[in-house]
């Protein structure tokens, strides 16, 4: 059942009771159904501004489940959800190149405001909260393989494809500041490329693209000149990454990168889409500027060390690209 801002009490209070935020979104879909297979009792908060409530259809008759569509920062009961929470997964937040792009400011005040929300809302009863950001607070560095303590470089402010960006990273500025001044136990987790079923492409991400067009024949439309790599993770290693992260007393305090470790380029991406779907699809090379916008600036490598996420959680991503394809172009 979807109930407005102002609806009633979690009518499972007897189990574990976990708070997501944008439980309706493509991550967060997947971690509600993983917390409710194991028997906890789930509050999904979500405005379906990105999010879709068919992402959560299988689930939607468990008893354990309750779903309020609104913002974060809107929910008139989120103290008292809050405070009936053991854990909080906060995953609201504005993404996809194309909106960020073209909606700088909903991107910067959704992800603001909503996670300022939820660490004051959890901080009144020090309830953890593990916060999902993004590899893109890395920004224009050149390392070729990002660590978690690097230093990040971001873009200059005319850009907006920077917001999103400097958005996340003020998030987790925000929460480290909770965690030091009101010992709020706080996880940063920073997600490299999170692919697989019920991902949309309609906000510029680029695997579902591909395969959405690989299986109706249409170009492959690649930015830039293609050799930008980057490396994927399935959601399932995703979700267990994540829920490994708010089990370990360890993590606690520390921004934990999580993504998978096999760099491809964005054409050779392409290439493999076109193989392993049997497509007749050409691609075609786009410029920057004719597909986003102006002068927009991209990460040339994006690979993620992910010694710490092992030595935190014992779990590495399982998953290896050709199959992830083949699972996601199965689910469509």
């Amino acid at each position: 059942m979807v109930e407005g801002p102002e609806a009633r009490k979690h009518p499972m209070s007897g189990a574990e009771h976990i708070l997501v935020t944008g439980g309706a979104g493509f991550i967060g879909s997947h971690l509600v159904e993983r917390l409710l297979a194991e028997g906890r009792a789930v509050t999904v908060i979500d405005d379906l501004s990105t999010g879709s409530l068919d992402n959560l259809r299988a689930a939607a008759s468990n008893p354990h489940l309750r779903i309020i569509q609104a913002k974060v920062s809107e929910c008139r009961e989120l103290t008292e959800i809050v405070a009936d929470s053991k854990s909080i997964y906060h995953l609201a937040a504005a993404v996809g190149v194309e909106l960020v792009v073209k909606s700088p400011i909903r991107t910067i005040e959704t992800n603001l405001r909503e996670t300022e929300a939820i660490l004051e809302a959890a901080g009144t009863r020090s309830v953890p909260v593990l916060l999902a950001s993004t590899s893109e607070v890395y920004g224009k560095s050149q390392q070729s393989v990002f660590s978690e303590g690097d230093d990040l470089l971001i873009g200059p402010p005319h850009l907006a494809r920077w917001s999103y960006a400097c958005s996340k990273l003020m998030d987790e500025f925000l929460a480290m500041a909770h965690a030091r001044e009101r010992r709020l136990p706080v996880i940063i987790a920073r997600l490299f490329n999170t692919v697989g079923p019920r991902q949309t492409g309609r906000y510029g991400m680029v695997l579902p693209r591909f395969i959405a067009a690989a299986r109706t024949g249409a170009p492959l439309r690649v930015y830039g000149d293609g050799r930008q790599t980057r490396c994927f993770c399935y959601v399932d290693d995703t979700v267990e990454a994540l829920m490994r992260l708010m089990r370990a007393p360890a993590a606690v305090g520390e921004v934990v990168n999580v993504g998978g470790e096999e760099e491809v380029t964005i054409l050779e991406l392409a290439r493999r889409v076109v193989s392993l779907t049997n497509s007749s699809s050409p691609i075609e090379l786009v410029s920057y500027e004719v597909a986003l916008a102006p002068g927009f600036e991209d990460m040339r490598r994006r690979r993620p060390s992910i010694e710490k996420l092992e030595r935190l959680t014992g779990f590495r991503p399982l998953h290896r690209l050709d199959k992830v394809i083949g699972l996601i172009a199965g689910d469509q």
